[in-house]
């Protein structure tokens, strides 16, 4: 396994980093899961610069990635993406902008000079992604990108509960 990414059981909001990806949606105005929990953790600061991102560019897209404070977090940042949504009828494009969705999240480090970075499990939950193909995209596109880029010192990926984190486990360790 790369030794720039590391793998952990737990809670996003409570892990000390410089940013945590948060899994928005395109108002980024909140919402439920991972979303709500970063919302109600941090505070009303990241919300105000959410209203404050969608005053100069409207919504964020799927795929793209902006950044807020951190308000009451651990990290200093929040880089909010928004996944797509899966179903059998759009499965490749769904793929692309899920990529699309970790690279950005990446992008967006590197511009603010961010070097540690947490992601959760992107649209697995109400966006349906299947649980293995998502964490095959995380685990491919925060690996590609590391490979061209030296400055992200360490990606944690943070699994909330068991399943997604064997699942993440076996695709991170399978080659040792």
């Amino acid at each position: 396994m790369n030794n720039r990414i590391e793998l952990i059981k737990g809670d996003i909001t409570k892990i000390h980093t410089d940013a945590i990806v948060n899994t928005a949606n395109t108002s980024l105005l909140g919402g439920g899961g991972v979303d709500g929990a970063i919302h109600r953790t941090g505070g009303k600061a990241i919300l105000e610069d959410c209203y404050k991102i969608r005053e100069r560019q409207g919504s964020c897209k799927t795929g793209e990635a902006v950044i807020t404070t951190g308000g009451k977090l651990p990290a200093k940042y929040v880089i909010h993406t928004v996944g797509p949504v899966w179903s059998k009828s759009n499965s490749v494009k769904a793929e692309q902008l899920l990529e699309n969705a970790y690279r950005n999240s990446l992008k967006v480090a590197v511009v603010n000079n961010i070097e540690t970075i947490a992601f959760p499990n992107i649209s697995i939950g109400i966006y349906h992604f299947p649980k293995q193909e998502a964490a095959e995209i995380a685990i491919d596109s925060v690996k590609t990108f590391l490979d061209g880029n030296n400055q992200i010192k360490k990606v944690i990926f943070v699994c909330f509960d068991e399943e997604n984190y064997q699942i993440y486990k076996m695709l991170l360790y399978a080659d040792q």
